[in-house]
């Protein structure tokens, strides 16, 4: 058994695909999916449901969520705070729009629309005791954040859901389809349910994100100077964040660029992964390290036209190292899983691309490699941190672009195609 970085992913929960799903995106097209795919989340968010009050869905906009829970929840009654009548009723008249809800489910989508509405669910959700009978989503997760913590908590649990994986999309892919075209692409379900180019699709994404997200969630007067540092985010994946820089070429404050990043992260726009430093000396490397939930998001971005001008594209590893962190962060969310990942670097240059504990105890440590070749240099990093910290061979895995997984004698070498199916750790 190849020795990988992830334990088996079991997904005995299978439900019949919809033939047809017809609902108005938040970009105002008719989307019709023939065929919906099945999502790695359906098995752990039906099972959940059992235990907890309400459920939110979050994620980034346009990662399917009203589709996976209108799909996984097909019997509760839906409703739309996004239509204006309901929004108003919700508003004006909310323990008559509470009446509405009936014992079989309700799904309640973009709720955060109506904030002073939480308070007024929050009772009823306590006089009905039951569990799984709610239902939460909406595009604005910043903002369903901090009302589901203000008046809900303890009653929910909020699940995540990000675009797809290539483990949910891989039998509707070509078989020879490379990384390189997937981390151009990005993995937004609208690219590949409408067969779009990501320069038809992302732009506009990016637009509709900056204002009517950014506008909500803060103040910001100039959305081409935070639209200008989100560009300057694009250029900085994989990189050690330097504060410092990125207020100097955008000329804004480091406060202003502290609150902009939160922004950022909060709605599944960038990723930040912390080192990993404790029980080392100084010399570890203590800055965060900046990443994109999508590449195909950041490839636009950086003004990357096609797979091609990828392939030369100075940051090619680490875009491919990008979208191997997010594989693995779906896998984690998919199955419930709340794991944090790290990175390692010291002062000396030794360092380690992702690691995370396992077992309570040890860690996994992973590297990435934008290459089909494996040389025993590419391990160097690895055999460092094994000393460093007394681990084994079987802890080691090294994922690179080739389409086999092997053992190896320093650890496992994956696939980038074996990174989100899970595999023996």
């Amino acid at each position: 058994m190849i020795r990988g970085f992830l334990r088996p992913l079991t997904l005995d929960y299978r439900p019949e695909p919809m033939q047809f799903v017809v609902y108005i995106d938040k970009l105002h097209k008719i989307i019709i999916i023939a065929n919906m795919l099945n999502r790695d989340l359906e098995k752990y968010l039906l099972n959940i449901s059992k235990k907890f009050p309400v459920i939110s869905v979050t994620g980034p906009r346009q990662s399917g969520k009203t589709t996976l829970i209108r799909k996984v929840f097909s019997s509760y009654d839906y409703i739309s705070l996004e239509n204006l009548d309901n929004r108003n009723f919700a508003k004006n008249d909310p323990n008559n729009f509470i009446k509405q809800f009936t014992e079989k489910g309700i799904i309640l989508d973009e709720v955060q629309r109506v904030p002073e509405f939480f308070s007024y669910l929050q009772g009823y959700i306590d006089a009905s005791q039951s569990l799984g009978k709610v239902v939460l989503s909406g595009s604005q997760n910043f903002l369903l954040s901090e009302h589901i913590s203000q008046s809900l908590s303890g009653r929910v649990k909020v699940i995540k859901l990000l675009p797809f994986s290539y483990n949910e999309l891989r039998d509707s892919l070509s078989k020879d389809i490379s990384i390189e075209e997937l981390v151009f692409n990005g993995m937004y379900p609208v690219i590949y349910d409408r067969k779009l180019s990501p320069w038809e699709w992302y732009p506009d994404y990016i637009e509709t994100y900056i204002e009517r997200d950014i506008r909500s969630i803060k103040n910001i007067n100039d959305l081409s100077l935070f639209q200008k540092f989100l560009f300057l985010c694009a250029g900085r994946i994989g990189q050690l964040l330097n504060m410092n820089s990125l207020a100097n070429e955008c000329g804004i404050s480091h406060n202003t660029v502290n609150s902009w990043l939160s922004i950022l992260e909060s709605s599944y726009i960038i990723k930040l992964v912390s080192p990993y430093y404790k029980n080392f000396n100084k010399r570890i490397i203590k800055q965060k390290k900046l990443y994109f939930y999508d590449t195909g998001l950041a490839c636009n971005l950086l003004s990357i036209n096609n797979k091609e001008q990828l392939s030369s594209h100075y940051l090619k590893g680490a875009l491919v190292e990008n979208f191997i962190l997010i594989e693995i962060i779906k896998t984690f969310y998919n199955r419930g899983e709340k794991k944090e990942i790290y990175f390692f670097r010291d002062s000396n240059g030794n360092e380690v691309d992702f690691i995370y504990e396992i077992n309570g105890a040890d860690f996994k440590a992973i590297e990435v490699k934008s290459t089909g070749t494996v040389r025993d240099d590419l391990f160097k990093g690895l055999i460092y941190w094994k000393k460093l910290v007394n681990s084994s061979d079987k802890n080691l895995s090294l994922i690179f672009t080739g389409d086999k997984s092997f053992d190896y004698k320093f650890g496992s070498v994956v696939s980038w195609k074996d990174v989100s199916s899970g595999m023996d750790v």
